[in-house]
């Protein structure tokens, strides 16, 4: 009878913690003024434990926040820093895309979610204003549910970024 019974596997970002992200940062745009915001969390393994759609935010939004998340936890630094480094490496950037099958977005709004050890056990990735915009409401986000996000601090002009 011992094998009868499922094992429950080990969880790093549960999901009652990805819900609370995904929440703060839907509240953290609406205190900002920001445009409808779609919200991906994922797990340090790249699947999707929330997705959250605000009414109004546009059908694409879903894998482009997903997509920021993802290429962070692909490349282990924030969607930000990837734009940087890649700003003068466009075959570089290209070469990403594809062996994610697209996945890749590399703007800002994917963000790392690290633990009180420093561990990386998700990313969230945000879409529907201006990237740094949604940058802002991701690492507000994981600080209020009481996490580390990678970059610790959004965008010094976060307010000025434009679509």
């Amino acid at each position: 009878m011992s094998d009868y019974y499922v094992h429950r596997l080990q969880v790093a970002l549960p999901l009652a913690t990805a819900d609370k992200i995904a929440d703060e940062a839907i509240a953290a745009g609406r205190e900002a003024g920001l445009l409808p915001l779609t919200v991906a969390v994922l797990d340090a393994g790249g699947h999707t434990v929330v997705l959250k759609r605000e009414d109004g935010s546009g059908i694409l939004r879903a894998d482009i926040a997903t997509g920021k998340a993802w290429g962070a936890l692909g490349m282990g630094i924030a969607s930000r820093t990837i734009r940087d480094r890649l700003r003068e490496r466009i075959a570089f950037q290209s070469a990403l895309a594809a062996a994610s099958d697209g996945r890749f977005i590399p703007v800002p709004g994917g963000v790392l979610i690290r633990n009180a050890a420093g561990e990386v056990i998700g990313a969230v990735g945000i879409s529907g204003d201006a990237s740094d915009k949604d940058e802002y409401a991701a690492v507000t986000a994981v600080q209020r549910a009481g996490l580390t996000p990678h970059p610790e601090q959004p965008a010094d002009n976060w307010r000025d970024a434009g679509l």
